[in-house]
């Protein structure tokens, strides 16, 4: 019983920061508008680790790979914790089992990204109908955008409806079912 309310405090822990360095390199990636209180509040909860991390970790193409570093890692540890609480035993096979927390902790990040993008998309979707002058609308606009515009393209509005974050939603969850369950299940064979 301790074991669970420690695992379930470590996973919210660690998860909710893994999310925020996620949504602050997401932000980062799509070009997000700077100056709204969701940035502000991710860069003021992960700067203390991003700042120091980006004189070791080089951006690449104009992407903050620090941030995604460390997201690896906070991701990374929450596993590691997680398995030690358990208590796994990582001995016999401590280097497959530690490669094998590094290859779940990038499945992890691309689960977790996948849904980022995937509740962006249904929020801004439910918003365009309810308040579509929102002051979060345009924070909303440039995450989904890369997304929804390939399909903007392809499927026309149905009777003034756009259908693409539909698709959108219908593409994550087949990402989710197939390629990513099934990484996740090779990777968690190896422990």
């Amino acid at each position: 019983m301790l074991s669970g309310a420690l695992i379930f405090l470590v996973n919210t822990v660690f998860g909710l920061f893994t999310v925020a360095l996620l949504l602050r390199f997401y932000l980062q990636w799509a070009r997000a508008p700077h100056r709204n209180p969701v940035s502000e509040f991710l860069q003021a909860c992960t700067d203390f680790m991003v700042r120091p991390a980006r004189r070791a970790i080089p951006g690449f193409w104009g992407l903050d790979l620090a941030t995604l570093a460390l997201a690896w890692l906070a991701q990374f540890l929450e596993l590691f914790i997680e398995s030690q609480i358990r208590g796994d035993q990582l001995r016999a096979q401590a280097g497959q089992a530690f490669a094998a927390l590094l290859l779940m902790a990038a499945v992890m990040l691309l689960k977790i990204g996948l849904y980022i993008v995937m509740v962006a998309v249904i929020v801004q979707a439910v918003l365009t109908w309810i308040n579509p002058y929102s002051p979060v609308m345009p924070l909303l606009n440039s995450m989904t955008r890369p997304f929804l515009r390939v399909f903007q393209r392809l499927v026309p509005p149905v009777g003034n409806v756009d259908l693409s974050p539909l698709f959108v939603i219908v593409i994550i969850q087949l990402l989710l079912i197939l390629p990513i369950a099934f990484l996740e299940a090779s990777v968690r064979r190896l422990f």
